[in-house]
C-alpha cells in the first residue's frame, strides 16, 4: 500500500535546529494529508503539525513559529523544519500520511505511518 521512510533525527542542544524528512512509496493513488505527530516519554502521541492537499498547514500551539512543515508533492515527501528547539520537543517524532492507494484493483484510503524518528534536545 503505502510505506513511510523517515530520516532525519537526532540529539541536539536546546536552541539548535533538526530537519526531519519523511518519504512516502507505494501505490499511491492521492495524498489528501500528511501529517507529523510525536510521542514523548510517557505521554499520549500528539499531532505537531499537518499539510493538506491544498496547500493549508496547521501546528499546535506549542510549536507556532518555531517549526515549519512543508511537502513536496512530486516527491511524495514531507518535511519538518524544527527551529529553537527546546528540551520539551523530545520524543519520538512519526510521519503520517493519509489518502488514496490502490488496493487490489480499487482505490481505498489509507492511513499509513512512519517507523519513528527519536528527537532529543538536551539542555
Amino acid at each position: 500500500q503505502v510505506q513511510l521512510v523517515e530520516s532525519g533525527g537526532g540529539v541536539v542542544q536546546a536552541g539548535g535546529s533538526l530537519r526531519l524528512s519523511c518519504a512516502a512509496s507505494g501505490s499511491i493513488l492521492s495524498l489528501n494529508a500528511m501529517n507529523w505527530y510525536r510521542q514523548a516519554p510517557g505521554k499520549q502521541r500528539e499531532l505537531v503539525a499537518t499539510s493538506t492537499r491544498d496547500g493549508s498547514t496547521n501546528y499546535a500551539d506549542s510549536v507556532k513559529g518555531r517549526f515549519t512543515i512543508s511537502s513536496d508533492i512530486p516527491k511524495n515527501t514531507v518535511y519538518l523544519q524544527m527551529n529553537s528547539l527546546k528540551p520539551e520537543d523530545t520524543g519520538v517524532y512519526y510521519c503520517n500520511v493519509e489518502g488514496y492507494a490502490l488496493v487490489g484493483l480499487s482505490g481505498r484510503f489509507v492511513s499509513s505511518w512512519g517507523q519513528g524518528t527519536q528527537v532529543t534536545v538536551s539542555t
